[in-house]
């Protein structure tokens, strides 16, 4: 069976994100841990060095090939195991990522986003690219083999630029609707 996507974009005060969800049989501590230890973490996604107490990490993404770089992580958030936020990037060029974890009838959900710089240049591949890490962390959980790429993209590319068309819509009216709105309070 082939994998769906899964995301959505949120607007909130700071930006529109591509937001995931994916619920584990597990108490919360243990899902904390697969973002949390770096070895736990270099299973599914990459691999920090450094300490997390001092707000500051190298991480790197495995999963993109020997050549992936090292990146800063400023964290801004981190209500373990709870909440986490943080900037991944050299500064002016980071984006920020959060996960939020609940724990409700011995399961746990995982609520993870990222802020889009661009609704139409990053928000499609970055949808596409959460589903298939978060899928990663199904099964690196679960001890199954890794889902495969090329099941994701570009298969899932149209289901997030709709998404990203839908809101740009939305976006367009609201501001079309505003500055008729301020034009008439001009006017008066």
């Amino acid at each position: 069976m082939m994998p769906q996507p899964t995301g959505r974009l949120v607007r909130k005060d700071d930006g529109v994100f591509v937001v995931l969800d994916r619920i584990f049989k597990a108490p919360i501590e243990d899902v904390w841990s697969w973002f949390s230890r770096s070895p736990r973490l270099a299973e599914w996604v990459g691999e920090y060095k450094g300490l997390p107490s001092t707000g500051a990490l190298k991480f790197r993404m495995n999963a993109e090939g020997d050549g992936a770089e090292w990146g800063d992580v400023s964290i801004l958030e981190c209500d373990a195991p709870h909440r986490f936020a943080a900037d991944v990037g050299p500064a002016g060029a980071s984006f920020r990522v959060f996960w939020h974890l609940k724990e409700a009838s011995s399961h746990t959900t995982l609520t993870f986003g990222q802020r889009l710089r661009s609704l139409k240049d990053e928000a499609p591949s970055m949808g596409v690219g959460w589903d298939y890490y978060l899928d990663r962390l199904l099964a690196a959980r679960a001890g199954k083999p890794m889902p495969d790429w090329n099941d994701y993209y570009p298969d899932m590319l149209d289901h997030y630029e709709t998404l990203c068309r839908e809101l740009d819509q939305d976006i367009r009216r609201e501001q079309v609707a505003l500055h008729a709105v301020n034009q008439r309070a001009a006017g008066d």
